[in-house]
Formats: C-alpha cells, structure tokens, sequence
C-alpha cells in the first residue's frame, strides 16, 4: 500500500518510463536534494545528515555513470562518453570539497549539471 497518492502515482511513472526518462527523474530528484540543503543551509536539525545523504546519492549516480561510460558495450558516441566522463570527475572532486569545506554556493554548479543533463535526456533525440 502507498502511503500517499503521490507515491502511488510516482512509481507508476518510473514503471512506464523508458532509460533516458528514469535517469532524468533521477537527476532531477538529485538536484532537487541538494536545492533543499542549499535553501535550508542555516537548519540545524539533522543538517549534516541530510547534506551527507544527498552528496551520497549525487555521488553514486555519477559513480554509475562512470562505470557505463567505461562499459566497453556501451555505443554511445565517444565524445559523450567523455564528456560525461569529465563531468563525473568535477562532480566527484566537488562533492569531496564541500564534504570538507561545506558551503551552499558549492552546490550551484553540482545541482545545474544534474538539471541541463536531465534536461538534455528528455530531449526526443535521447529517446
């Protein structure tokens, strides 16, 4: 049983959205969990805890990423792949320095790729 309607309607979505939909809803939800932590910086209540969950999470669709820009089946075009490769190491390296300098403004550039990446995969080419 779903405990809201909107749960209820959330994983009908993800069951009848394609690849590129799921990792856009993914990176949508990411950034989203790191917009709460930047607008709500100064809460005090459980804070770390929640900036630590959404840089796990951020951190482990970009370790996703990753592994299948490696993926020696992966057909996607070399450019992309190194790109994405290349966004994934900022990422990374961004999410270690606000891990040990902890700063609002250093989510901005993390919470814009997620979204113009996002964006990008619901474009009809992606589908």
């Amino acid at each position: 049983m779903h405990s809201s309607p909107l749960e209820a309607y959330s994983n009908v979505q993800k069951a009848t959205m394609n690849g590129s939909e799921i990792e856009a809803f993914i990176l949508n939800d990411a950034a989203l969990k790191l917009k709460h932590c930047q607008d709500n910086w100064e809460d005090n209540k459980g804070f770390n805890e929640k900036l630590n969950k959404a840089l796990k999470f951020n951190q482990q669709i970009w370790n996703f990423f990753q592994s299948e820009m490696i993926n020696p089946y992966n057909s996607l075009p070399e450019k992309f792949k190194k790109d994405i490769l290349s966004l994934s190491l900022f990422i990374n390296k961004r999410i270690f320095e606000i891990m040990a300098y902890p700063a609002p403004e250093k989510l901005e550039a993390i919470i814009n790729i997620n979204l113009n990446l996002a964006e990008g995969l619901k474009s009809p080419q992606m589908r």
